[in-house]
């Protein structure tokens, strides 16, 4: 009979040897029922010899064998070496006596019973092939230490095939016997039914209850061991892949039809991942393992991969078997799903990382209008590592004082005067560098740091405006224009910072002006336009900045308490370019037109105009002569330190130049 290893014995089986302080002194008649000196023959029952150490669990008794009070045992008739040679053929427990050779000196019936043979004819066969001790070095070795006396005691567990085909799970122990029978016993353990257990409360440990799927605790284990060196380093093309999918709106089934019909689901779409696995498997080394992680989230792992085509196809064929509706119970539902695409190589790839990417995958095939996949973009996910540390470390970075401003000089397009600068707010980071605001105000608004943020940018500017006004008392004043947020508007009260920021600066109120963006004005009701008007009242000038690009609710503006429009570079652009040969390439005529006819309607409605991006002296000049009254943009200066508008107004003042 010959089986498997299971594997290399556990350490807590490998048994050493116990020890004693003393022998215990035994008759003529000893346990076993023989002499001492007697040695074990093949018809002679194992554990007839005198034992040098008492039995494990045996107590030792404080006196030592030259005491004369320790009377001498004596057995009952029952003791016999027949009695014991009758328990040994007899008892339900296999056992085998085994010369130092490790050759089989007696078996039992019930080792027989087990191996599928006549006990007697397993007499003078190798132990070890009989129970499989030679098929892993770890075990063969530690039973060779038990034949050569240097171990105690050898614990392990074998898979046998059995002569009648089926396979039986045995725990061997192998002992050995007192050292003058030189000799050991070994006993095998029929541990099937409790293995088969094992196996099927594992079973139900690592499947998912609905849909009969790997769940995610299997889904990570096979997951961990293809990431493992042996599993790629030994053959196959040490790549790996993933489908991380998730049902779209599949909340809205639980809420309306219940779970029952939501688990129905899951288990259908279970069956057809199944179905799209096992086609993707046909003539493949290996089929992908589809798994359920957890609520409507499933998986599909692909063990050697052969690239990302090999995946997009596995990808496409399911959102197609997800296309055909389900029929639930007279209930007919349609769904989709969205799916996270990575492919890598195995090699320096861990289970977290490769989970990671494909969650973020999955979030932009949601992102991107779900019912489709999207596959990793390393790019695409440095900048959302970016922005995630951008925005895990704006509120400390005001504290930490990271920020700075940068003016730019808005200009009179008669006379080229400076009328006013805006304050433009940069992030010194400590890692990314100087960012502009486009890198971090939208993550700002989405964070509600924009508050304490847009409260820091307003009162620098203030406190800078008036010491301009204060260093040069020569020069015609200069107003500073900062950008305010909606959510400034909402999230906190703006007219009181306002208020108390004018206050302590001691800046006067017409030398502040606010920028709010159109989309966020127009159709403003209730708080907003409260707040605005408040602004109004308190002398503070209120413009809005890109107008032309959102609502552009006319009839609503002549409502609202703005004093400036700010036309978008967009129609600055289009006005007209200077080529790199000094010439000029014809304008955009519809911009013309749009940008002639909302500043004439800017001035009847008692408003003026300043046009961003200007370039170009072409564009200045035809802003200039359709009556625009102040430009803003690289033609006139870049956003510049405060110290350069410093050295601006005193030019200016030494010049006479308002």
């Amino acid at each position: 009979m010959s089986g498997t290893s299971e594997g290399p014995a556990p350490a807590a089986d490998l048994v050493r040897p116990a020890v004693t302080e003393r022998h215990i002194e035994t008759s003529p008649r000893t346990s076993a029922g023989l002499h001492p000196g007697t040695s074990v023959s093949p018809g002679t029952p194992p554990g007839t010899s005198v034992s040098s150490e008492p039995p494990p669990g045996t107590a030792v008794s404080a006196r030592t064998a030259s005491d004369s009070t320790v009377p001498a045992r004596t057995f009952p008739d029952a003791a016999s070496p027949g009695a014991f040679q009758a328990a040994f053929g007899t008892a339900p427990l296999a056992m085998a006596v085994v010369d130092r050779e490790g050759l089989v000196v007696t078996a039992n019936e019930s080792l027989g019973e087990l191996l599928g043979s006549d006990a007697d004819a397993l007499t003078g066969r190798i132990a070890s092939d009989l129970v499989d001790l030679a098929s892993d070095t770890r075990t063969w070795h530690a039973y060779r230490e038990v034949l050569r006396g240097r171990q105690a005691r050898l614990r392990c567990t074998r898979r046998l095939k059995h002569p009648d085909g089926h396979s039986l799970w045995v725990q061997v122990t192998v002992a050995p016997l007192p050292a003058q029978e030189r000799a050991v016993l070994i006993s095998v353990a029929d541990i099937s039914a409790r293995r088969e257990l094992q196996a099927r409360l594992r079973h139900l440990q690592m499947h998912d209850a609905v849909t009969r799927l790997p769940n995610r605790t299997l889904f990570f284990e096979r997951l961990t061991a293809a990431l493992e060196a042996e599993a790629y380093e030994e053959g196959g093309t040490g790549r790996i892949g993933l489908c991380y999918l998730d049902l779209d709106g599949f909340k809205a089934v639980n809420d309306t039809l219940g779970h029952r019909i939501g688990d129905r689901l899951l288990a259908a779409v279970a069956e057809r991942l199944t179905r799209c696995a096992d086609e993707a498997g046909y003539a493949r080394a290996a089929t992908p393992l589809v798994a359920r992680l957890g609520g409507d989230e499933f998986a599909l792992l692909v063990e050697d991969s052969t690239g990302t085509e090999q995946l997009a196809d596995l990808a496409e064929s399911v959102l197609r078997s997800l296309q055909a509706p389900f029929d639930l119970s007279g209930q007919r539902l349609s769904v989709s799903a969205s799916i996270g695409v990575v492919e890598r190589r195995a090699a320096g790839t861990s289970a977290t990382g490769l989970m990671q990417a494909a969650d973020t995958t999955l979030y932009w095939a949601k992102a991107d209008g779900k019912g489709r996949w999207t596959l990793f973009d390393p790019e695409r996910n440095a900048h959302r590592m970016t922005r995630q540390a951008l925005s895990s470390t704006l509120r400390a970075a005001v504290e930490r004082g990271e920020f700075t401003l940068e003016y730019q000089p808005l200009v009179g397009m008669e006379d080229g005067g400076v009328r006013g600068v805006e304050a433009l707010v940069r992030w010194n980071h400590p890692q990314f560098g100087m960012l502009t605001p486009n890198r971090f105000i939208g993550l700002a608004e989405e964070d509600g740091s924009i508050v304490q943020l847009g409260r820091w940018v307003l009162a620098t500017a203030c406190r800078q405006a008036r010491r301009w006004q204060l260093d040069h008392p020569d020069a015609v004043p200069i107003f500073v224009s900062v950008n305010v947020a909606v959510r400034q508007v909402w999230d906190s009260d703006l007219v009181a910072d306002v208020a108390e920021i004018l206050s302590e600066t001691g800046l006067p109120p017409y030398l502040l002006q606010l920028e709010l963006t159109e989309s966020a004005v127009m159709g403003s009701a209730g708080r907003p336009l409260q707040a605005l008007q408040a602004l109004s009242d308190m002398g503070v000038r209120i413009a809005i900045d890109d107008f032309g690009t959102g609502y552009s609710n006319l009839a609503y503006l002549s409502r609202l308490p703005v004093s400036v429009l700010k036309l978008d570079g967009a129609f600055v652009r289009g006005f007209q370019y200077e080529n790199r040969d000094g010439t000029d390439t014809h304008p955009n005529p519809a911009d013309e037109v749009i940008v002639e006819a909302l500043i004439q309607l800017a001035h009847r409605l008692g408003l003026t105009v300043t046009a961003e991006c200007v370039e170009t002296a072409s564009q200045a000049s035809r802003l200039r002569g359709i009556g625009c009254d102040t430009g803003q943009g690289w033609l006139y200066s870049r956003p510049v330190a405060a110290d350069r508008i410093s050295a601006l107004l005193e030019s200016a003042a030494t010049c006479g130049q308002v």
